[in-house]
């Protein structure tokens, strides 16, 4: 069981803006040592000073998370450094559209390398300290794309359903040492990314939600510090949307 005197640590990938800084900022308001990896070492740095700065416990690790062989250091290091990484949430991503007769091979193998592999990777060098430990929160960000697929990301909407799949085999694996695995599928998300769409574009995203208007990266946050707290102690397996009703 968890100490409950002991700070957490958690790791988040691709925590350097969006989201990903969004969950690093939350966990760490919950009194929890986050590790905030993305490829940049600036921007990840940045994330964890601004949550250093407000008063919590934060550091940066720069990391490749399409590289197997980075991974597997960065998660050495880590257990080097702390002995066990409570909470991991995978939520790294790219995205490389197009229509599959002009997709080439490199859009799709890195899609997969970054979106999918890499949440084995980090997964597989870091989870068994928590079933030992018999206590640890696993979360995959996922995707609604990867429930309802969609035209020109047939390798994103490939790769965030593999995580879907991912997150529910690992959950009935890990189930019996305490170890909960979860998925998030967001919806459309007000991030630097939505807002370089054009208003007609962010008009006609708005017409299929039926709340009509983006989620916030603080929706998206919320739901995973759920996840990762005792209170979700007897959730696993489950995939949330967070879309504001686009998939029912």
């Amino acid at each position: 069981m968890s100490d409950p005197n002991k700070k957490k640590v958690a790791v988040v990938t691709g925590a350097g803006r969006g989201i990903g800084k969004g969950i690093a900022i939350h966990l760490a308001q919950q009194g929890i040592h986050v590790i905030c990896v993305s490829q940049s070492i600036n921007s990840c740095s940045a994330a964890a000073a601004e949550i250093t700065e407000a008063g919590y416990s934060a550091q940066a690790m720069a990391v490749d998370v399409a590289c197997k062989e980075s991974v597997q250091q960065a998660c050495e290091q880590l257990l080097n450094e702390h002995g066990i990484i409570d909470i991991l949430v995978n939520n790294a991503g790219i995205t490389r559209d197009g229509l599959l007769f002009r997709m080439s091979e490199d859009d799709w193998d890195s899609v997969m390398a970054t979106n999918l592999t890499s949440c084995y990777s980090w997964i597989k060098h870091l989870a068994r300290p928590m079933t030992r430990k018999r206590w640890g929160r696993i979360i995959n960000m996922a995707s609604v794309i990867g429930l309802m697929g969609n035209a020109g990301q047939a390798n994103y909407a490939a790769a965030k359903a593999g995580m879907i799949g991912l997150t529910k085999s690992l959950a009935k694996e890990f189930a019996a040492r305490n170890v909960t695995v979860n998925a998030i599928a967001p919806g459309f998300i007000t991030t630097d990314m939505t807002a370089e769409l054009g208003d007609s574009q962010q008009d006609a995203i708005k017409a299929m939600i039926p709340m009509k208007r983006m989620g916030t990266v603080d929706d998206i946050a919320h739901m995973t510090a759920f996840l990762a707290s005792e209170n979700a102690g007897y959730i696993t397996g489950q995939v949330f949307t967070v879309d504001g009703g686009m998939v029912m």
